[in-house]
């Protein structure tokens, strides 16, 4: 084993010696595995019922294409990327975590509350991961907000080396502009996303006592 493989085990052994720590993961975790079970009960749901279709102007001049494989590659490389970064540091897990759980927490109530059609012209987007997740179906109603924008907005957020962060914002950026020419969105759910994001970090950086 390398010395910097030895570092990495390092830190999460010593943070695992906080009984605050091991709550905190563990009870993250549950929420996690309870939220993959709820998900695919919420999703049937709302793509079930009726919703209001927005009048948006961008998406009113802007042709819809398919770009599912590139959405697949920029989200699921800086995914990847995001878990060596847990691996190596256990903080940027914790935050990662709770963050995710309340971002996901807002994006049910937004769902929920705000009842929307599909965008004119969307092409689903080609996500064999995210099918098996959703309970395998196509999901096209879970709009108000971008969970894709959002969560690579989150691991900008979480991220500690400004190098990585660049990373996330790049990823961010492109993964809003993809969904938007997929049509899979529409322009406020993109713009609303990274202000649930960092509303979402802020309330996981005040429960994990970081301010």
């Amino acid at each position: 084993m390398q010395k910097d493989d030895h570092k990495h085990i390092d830190k999460w052994a010593d943070a695992w010696k906080y009984r605050s720590f091991r709550n905190r993961t563990v009870t993250g975790l549950i929420f996690l595995v309870a939220l993959g079970i709820f998900f695919p009960f919420f999703f049937n749901f709302i793509e079930a019922r009726d919703g209001a279709r927005l009048n948006d102007p961008l998406l009113n001049v802007l042709p819809a294409v398919d770009v599912s494989i590139p959405i697949f590659l920029v989200l699921y490389s800086t995914i990847t990327f995001a878990l060596y970064k847990c691996y190596k540091d256990p903080s940027v897990f914790i935050v990662l975590l709770w963050s995710y759980l309340i971002m996901n927490f807002f994006r049910i109530i937004s769902i929920f509350m705000i009842p929307l059609q599909a965008p004119p012209g969307l092409i689903v987007i080609k996500d064999i991961i995210t099918y098996l997740f959703y309970g395998n179906r196509f999901i096209t109603k879970d709009l108000l907000f971008s969970g894709h924008t959002a969560t690579m907005f989150l691991l900008f957020l979480s991220f500690n080396k400004k190098n990585d962060k660049i990373i996330a914002l790049i990823a961010s950026i492109l993964i809003a502009v993809m969904v938007l020419i997929q049509h899979v969105h529409y322009t406020v759910d993109v713009i609303v996303a990274p202000f649930i994001a960092f509303i979402s970090y802020w309330i996981a950086m005040r429960l994990l006592g970081k301010y």
